[in-house]
């Protein structure tokens, strides 16, 4: 239980460092990142805020992943609903200030870049299933047959191009992030000492296996049992 509860606590507050590195980014004002273009375009379009465009993209992506025959795990689902939910409460309270000094301005996106890089591995290390952006990734990898970089390449240049169909704002600062992201994200790994590869998520199916095996099957067992005695 003691374990358990750390790695909840570890994935939680992974999550919270990924809004606050969200917020970061878009308060820095010079450009959103390429997944964020399309959030904000969303919400423009239908009148929800950020981080419920955030959860709607996450909740659809996870069901074409469970399609492509992708395991989902605890932290797939809340990283879906809470990285929203923790966008808007900085966003709506205002938690994070806004710069207008274009120093302070690429300041605050590199630290909202390396904040996100060290929420990254605070929620994947817990190895409770990757987010559902990270799942696409995936999913679409093996489909195709094709590289990561191209896949990423070509997902960021659809959510960036739909995004902006819908109204969201792009500039230099989504540029800077399409590039910059992934090697804050593993200068971050590389400083934790932490491998990717080596994790082993446990995924919902195993858990639900596990209820089966260890309360269903084994009532029917004890009733078996009781019914032979009689």
């Amino acid at each position: 239980m003691k374990k358990l509860t750390m790695r909840i606590t570890k994935l939680f507050f992974g999550l919270f460092l990924y809004a606050t590195g969200i917020v970061l980014t878009i308060n820095a004002n010079i450009g959103l990142s390429p997944w964020d273009v399309f959030h904000q375009g969303l919400s423009n379009t239908v009148g929800i805020t950020m981080g419920q465009a955030n959860i709607i993209g996450g909740f659809a992506i996870i069901i074409y992943n469970a399609f492509a025959g992708e395991k989902i795990g605890w932290g797939t689902i809340s990283n879906m609903i809470f990285i929203g939910i923790f966008v808007d409460i900085l966003m709506l309270n205002r938690l994070i200030p806004v710069f207008h000094n274009i120093i302070l301005q690429i300041v605050m996106m590199g630290l909202g870049m390396l904040v996100i890089g060290a929420a990254t591995y605070f929620y994947i290390s817990v190895g409770l299933g990757s987010g559902p952006r990270d799942g696409l990734m995936i999913a679409l990898t093996k489909k195709t047959n094709k590289s990561v970089r191209f896949i990423r390449s070509c997902i960021e240049i659809t959510v960036v191009v739909l995004g902006s169909l819908l109204g969201g704002s792009f500039g230099i600062g989504t540029l800077i992030m399409a590039f910059a992201m992934g090697p804050c994200v593993q200068f971050v790994f590389k400083l934790f000492k932490f491998n990717v590869k080596g994790v082993k998520h446990r995924f919902i199916d195993e858990d639900i296996k596990y209820i089966k095996d260890r309360f269903i099957l084994k009532n029917n067992r004890d009733n078996k049992v009781d019914c032979e005695d009689l």
